[in-house]
């Protein structure tokens, strides 16, 4: 805790906000981690049980999906299965509809992660300026070597310190950001193809007729 007050007070102004930067950033990816892990060890289970209980039981399949409001996928569903007697291409703009309306839920922060990245660099370098009009404004070529020399060398770590402070925080969050935005693109092409089964299945049921209800078996939890 001593070493980052120091680190901070060597930095100096610009210091303020990139540990405002460097809190923020790691509270969103916590809060991100925590999502995605929901999303990514639920979702595609829930999603294609839901699928094989439509096939036979379009009744038990809503009520499936209602367990599971909290993910995207099954609020998707939701939104489609909602509409009674939909023909097909209503089922179809449902199911868009609710994908756009799940895309902010997915893309949450992003846009504070590119400002975090882009900034935390350009505050790192204005460290950087900052640190050097010091360095350069404490030169007394009458008196090199004697005690103004000091000064020359705190602006000097001022400047390099900000500029690493800046860099680190811009990378961290770099890294998690690009990391969900993978999760994202993996998301809409799920989306896609879990909704594209979900129309089929409808199509047929509205081609042929409801199946008759089958009793599920039993889930042993």
């Amino acid at each position: 805790m001593q070493r980052l007050g120091e680190l901070i007070a060597t930095a100096g102004i610009v210091a303020v906000p990139l540990l405002i930067f460097s809190i923020v950033a790691i509270a969103l990816v916590l809060e991100r981690i925590a999502f995605w892990y929901r999303i990514n060890s639920q979702q595609t289970k829930v999603a294609k049980a839901v699928l094989k209980t439509y096939a036979h039981d379009p009744d038990a399949a809503r009520q499936r999906l209602q367990r599971h409001v909290n993910l995207p996928m099954a609020r998707i569903f939701l939104e489609a299965l909602s509409l009674e007697d939909a023909e097909p291409d209503e089922l179809e703009l449902a199911i868009s509809g609710a994908i756009q309306a799940e895309i902010p839920v997915i893309k949450r922060f992003n846009n504070i992660f590119d400002t975090i990245i882009a900034l935390s660099p350009l505050l790192g370098l204005l460290g950087t300026v900052l640190g050097l009009i010091q360095s350069f404004s404490s030169i007394d070529f009458s008196s090199i070597g004697g005690s103004e020399s000091a000064g020359v060398t705190s602006g000097i770590s001022e400047a390099l310190t900000s500029t690493a402070f800046g860099l680190v925080v811009a990378v961290f969050t770099l890294f998690f950001a690009n990391t969900f935005r993978g999760f994202y693109l993996r998301q809409l092409a799920l989306f896609q193809e879990y909704t594209a089964e979900l129309e089929l299945l409808h199509r047929r049921h509205h081609r042929y007729g409801k199946p008759e209800a089958t009793p599920e078996p039993v889930e042993v939890s």
